[in-house]
């Protein structure tokens, strides 16, 4: 049976989250430089992103540089700067082919020009794609991004807009930069590290985790099939007990 044989097709999540570890060591065990890693990752992520299109994924989130990478050496985030303005110019056509919109979320402005500038022209050249959100996650933290959202939900008190006795977890919800979009049912993080550095705390909450020990360079879409199918199996109980979800 094929792999893609074993999937539920009525139960595919339609948010997956990826935290995308490994390209350094993958690159340290050939005896490379860790942008060697960065720029043999492309091809995961296109992979991944096209079989998520494939399978009815709706929304992927991609972890591609946290607000703590801009403290890794200058050389390795010039480098990787700019290697994300040359990929986003190079797939623009691909993201086009697949119907993939692109948007992203962080703190742009603290990216280089060159990189906002072709980030923005190619969110702008697939706004209208229906198939697949791809949304990277750039200069990012999610405590950065509660931070911003308090901040943004205190003006919304202080001008009158918002009453602070009706705020609730769907008003807090709003304010943040995934608010246009459902909560990841599922996290994806590989390279065997178990943990969620700083990524999407907010709306992760009731997402099903899963670490695979495979460095980032080396997954492609069979990986994202079986990490869908293995979370198809667990049983989401939100809070209740076995019984209940199952009555």
């Amino acid at each position: 049976m094929e792999l893609e044989d074993q999937l539920n097709k009525e139960a595919i999540p339609k948010h997956i989250a990826i935290i995308m570890d490994g390209n350094g060591r993958w690159a340290k065990e050939r005896g490379k430089a860790r942008i060697f890693g960065h720029r043999n990752a492309l091809e995961a992520v296109q992979e991944t992103t096209e079989t998520a299109a494939k399978i009815g994924v709706k929304h992927v989130t991609l972890y591609a540089f946290s607000t703590e990478n801009w403290n890794r050496p200058q050389r390795e985030v010039n480098a990787l700067m700019e290697l994300l303005v040359n990929t986003i110019n190079k797939e623009i056509k691909n993201l086009q082919k697949n119907n993939i919109k692109l948007t992203a979320i962080g703190d742009l402005k603290s990216l280089p020009s060159a990189t906002r500038r072709e980030l923005a022209k190619a969110i702008e050249a697939t706004k209208n794609n229906t198939q697949l959100e791809v949304i990277l996650a750039l200069s990012y933290s999610s405590r950065w991004e509660i931070v911003e959202g308090i901040k943004k939900l205190c003006q919304g008190v202080k001008n009158g807009e918002v009453d602070i006795d009706t705020i609730n977890e769907e008003t807090f919800s709003s304010y943040l930069a995934t608010n246009n979009v459902p909560d990841p049912e599922l996290m994806i993080r590989t390279s065997g590290e178990m943990r969620i550095s700083n990524f999407l705390l907010w709306q992760l909450a009731y997402a099903e985790l899963i670490f695979t020990p495979k460095l980032w360079p080396d997954f492609r879409g069979p990986d994202l099939i079986q990490a869908v199918i293995d979370f198809q199996k667990r049983e989401r109980r939100f809070g209740m007990t076995s019984e209940q979800v199952k009555a």
